[in-house]
């Protein structure tokens, strides 16, 4: 069972980052429109999760987990090199955040681009509890930071496979259209690597992460400071 998880707060300068505005440059005006945001999502999040152990094995394609699931590419592969083991989860902040950021979507386009960027923030939050969360699981063993689909060479259309690993659509509600993408849409589908010997070190620099080409961080100019 997924141990529940609850988000207090919301990384405003995160959220600005996300809007394409560094911290720094941000005015009171444009704050105070985040943190207001910040509040309100807050108040309609219902954030749910679920996940499961996989055993893995490496392979030229890519890594294969027991029930026999291919996840292709080079960069998971790479990724999870020392790791007979992965946590494979997923996450979302539930329908009525979706259901917030559309409605003012149909009134103001500044206060909706403000609430998506706050729910992209807060889905982000909840992951990195979850993480914690699974370490905790694990005593002594080491483990790389998550991996998505859509990232570097992993393709989208997994998901839709890691969901049903889950049971995600019953569990917590989390489905995948036909173009692969989530819904709820403020939501995450990972893979977190499980290793009983220590690991090189890595880092998420802006050189080595798989997630550079769409990253809104270095599109703005930044970086996301991991």
């Amino acid at each position: 069972m997924a141990a529940p998880v609850t988000i207090s707060r919301v990384d405003t300068d995160e959220v600005l980052r996300y809007m394409g505005c560094p911290p720094e440059k941000a005015d009171a005006q444009l704050r105070a429109l985040v943190e207001g945001c910040a509040g309100e999502l807050l108040t309609v999040a219902r954030p749910r999760w679920a996940w499961r152990e996989m055993a893995l094995t490496q392979e030229p394609q890519g890594v294969r987990l027991e029930n026999g699931l291919l996840l292709p590419g080079a960069d998971l592969k790479g990724h999870l090199a020392g790791c007979c083991r992965a946590a494979v989860f997923c996450a979302t902040l539930g329908a009525e955040t979706d259901t917030l950021i559309r409605r003012a979507e149909q009134r103001d386009m500044g206060r909706a681009l403000a609430l998506d960027c706050c729910a992209s923030a807060a889905v982000e939050e909840l992951c990195d509890q979850i993480e914690l969360e699974l370490q905790g699981k694990f005593p002594g063993c080491f483990f790389p930071y998550r991996f998505s689909p859509g990232y570097g060479d992993l393709p989208l259309e997994v998901q839709g496979e890691l969901l049903n690993l889950l049971d995600a659509p019953r569990r917590v509600g989390l489905c995948a259209n036909e173009s692969s993408l989530l819904t709820p849409r403020k939501s995450v589908t990972a893979i977190l690597g499980i290793a009983e010997n220590e690991l090189e070190e890595t880092h998420r620099s802006c050189l080595g992460c798989p997630a550079r080409e769409g990253c809104q961080y270095r599109k703005a100019g930044g970086h996301c400071g991991r």
